[in-house]
């Protein structure tokens, strides 16, 4: 009511108010006052006080983020490291944690679980760790994957596209390849498994159906060699020729088979060589 009045009396004449010069509503009327009477010369006053009382608040906020980011890094740091040695519990707990106090989804990909990943995925090439730790660490990254999926659409959660996965006709194993899906998925590509024993005329099917940008092709036995000659050959003189690329791995073959024989895009020297290869191969970071 003061400020009200305040306003009203200069605009009838007043120069010289008895007033709170601590009361912020008063002062703010003063500052408008003069501003749309003319007497504040190219709005100087009105312009230096609130552009003070804005970088101040500014100066505020960017304090006040600078803490969250730094305490966000700590306990991503923490994510991280919990999916890196496998700790399912503590990693979910965590995850759990972030996305209560705000945090993206995406941004809980990209910043702590994927680089996890990709730690995880080096100690395995340089044999610091071996095949159950891996298991382990993909594992913690899914169940982590399965909070945050939920929140996510559809395009982000597999925006990387469709890979079809599978081991080739007379192989029944399949340890290798299911380790390759959970990294597919933990890094968001969208994984049709066709699991086991599959003949190459269910890869091309599953490929045209689903509109597939990669044929993951496991074998572990060398009997399956044939095989997996035989499934790129039926790739490459189908409707995917020049529209998909195509990744072998296992533990019987070999680059110079699957790149110079089988005339594949590539051989996968383990999951985590495969993820790094498909990435390339479409282009991506």
């Amino acid at each position: 009511m003061n400020a009200a009045f305040l306003a009203m009396a200069v605009l009838s004449g007043l120069t010289c108010p008895i007033a709170d010069p601590t009361e912020k509503e008063i002062k703010r009327v003063l500052l408008i006052s003069d501003l749309l009477l003319g007497k504040d010369e190219f709005c100087r006053n009105y312009l230096r006080t609130f552009a003070e009382k804005k970088k101040k608040k500014d100066l505020k906020k960017q304090e006040k983020e600078k803490v969250i980011q730094e305490e966000r890094a700590d306990e991503w740091q923490a994510l991280k490291e919990a999916v890196i040695i496998g700790q399912r519990v503590r990693a979910t707990e965590m995850t759990r944690k972030a996305l209560e106090t705000g945090a993206d989804p995406q941004d809980l990909i990209s910043t702590a679980l994927i680089p996890a990943l990709n730690k995880v995925g080096e100690r395995f090439e340089k044999k610091q760790i071996f095949v159950p730790e891996m298991m382990m660490a993909a594992k913690t990254m899914q169940a982590c994957l399965d909070l945050l999926q939920p929140l996510m659409t559809q395009e982000e959660t597999a925006k990387q596209g469709t890979v079809v996965l599978g081991t080739v006709a007379g192989d029944l194993h399949d340890i290798g390849k299911n380790l390759a899906k959970l990294l597919l998925e933990s890094s968001g590509f969208k994984v049709i498994d066709l699991g086991v024993n599959v003949p190459a005329s269910r890869f091309v099917e599953a490929g045209l159906t689903h509109q597939a940008r990669v044929i993951g092709i496991s074998s572990l036995l060398t009997t399956g060699d044939p095989y997996v000659e035989e499934t790129v050959k039926a790739i490459r003189e189908s409707d995917l020729a020049g529209k998909v690329k195509v990744v072998c791995g296992g533990a019987a073959l070999t680059s110079r088979f699957v790149e110079e024989v089988c005339g594949a895009d590539a051989h996968a020297r383990d999951a985590a060589d495969g993820i790094r290869k498909i990435r390339k191969l479409l282009g991506l970071k």
